[in-house]
């Protein structure tokens, strides 16, 4: 999930909408509210954040440092409307990771939070062992070297499932790291559907289903189940 901070509601709707025609999560939040959201959102919701992406305001010197009381290596990525290196380098020197000029493709963003956390090791970290590469960045997976080409929720979900590997998640948890934390509009029990046909196309390839369900308790990646 993206969460885009900008004071222009025209903005974060421009971007949400992008985002979620790639298939990716994101929610607009204004500044004034951003304080609050960041300080009582649960861990499990942080954890489904992949990127902060900064827009025009004039709190977002100091959203750095709210972001890292939560979340160490998500990725902080200004936006900025013109091009002034005095405002890049003290938004550099507040912490943030990037920083980027408009226009700019949401997919162009998607990349760059990808590159950060490779930087970071966190994409390395979150690698699993054995046959299976995830690329969080857009491009499908790999499965014994062989692309395997996945319907977006299904690769986002796999994503989502690689990164907290041998953590066991629940659906809710799921739901709003592809569907976003204030959608309305689906029902939380697609993610069982979209998971369902996952496994199977997973199972197909490996020859066993590295993804571990149990009822009440929630769904865990693990690469190296024994073959069934």
């Amino acid at each position: 999930m993206i969460v885009v901070i900008d004071s222009r509601g025209i903005v974060t709707d421009g971007y949400t909408s992008g985002f979620q025609r790639e298939g990716v999560a994101s929610i607009g939040i204004m500044p004034e509210e951003f304080d609050s959201w960041v300080s009582s959102i649960s861990a499990s919701d942080i954890d489904a954040v992949e990127a902060f992406l900064l827009g025009d305001c004039d709190e977002r010197i100091q959203f750095p440092t709210l972001i890292r009381r939560r979340c160490q290596k998500t990725p902080v990525i200004a936006l900025n409307d013109a091009p002034s290196l005095e405002q890049t380098l003290d938004l550099f020197a507040a912490g943030f990771d990037d920083v980027v000029r408009k226009p700019v493709h949401v997919k162009e963003i998607l990349v760059r939070a990808a590159a950060i956390r490779r930087r970071t090791g966190d994409v390395t970290e979150m690698q699993p062992k054995g046959d299976i590469r995830v690329y969080f960045d857009g491009r499908s997976p790999e499965i014994k070297g062989e692309v395997m080409e996945l319907p977006r929720r299904e690769r986002r979900i796999l994503e989502f499932l690689v990164k907290n590997k041998e953590r066991r998640v629940s659906r809710a948890q799921i739901y709003n790291a592809v569907y976003g934390l204030l959608n309305e509009d689906v029902e939380e029990t697609v993610v069982e559907s979209h998971i369902s046909k996952l496994r199977k196309k997973l199972k197909a390839r490996l020859g066993y289903d590295p993804i571990d369900s149990k009822r009440y308790l929630g769904y865990m990646f693990n690469s190296e189940l024994e073959t069934a």
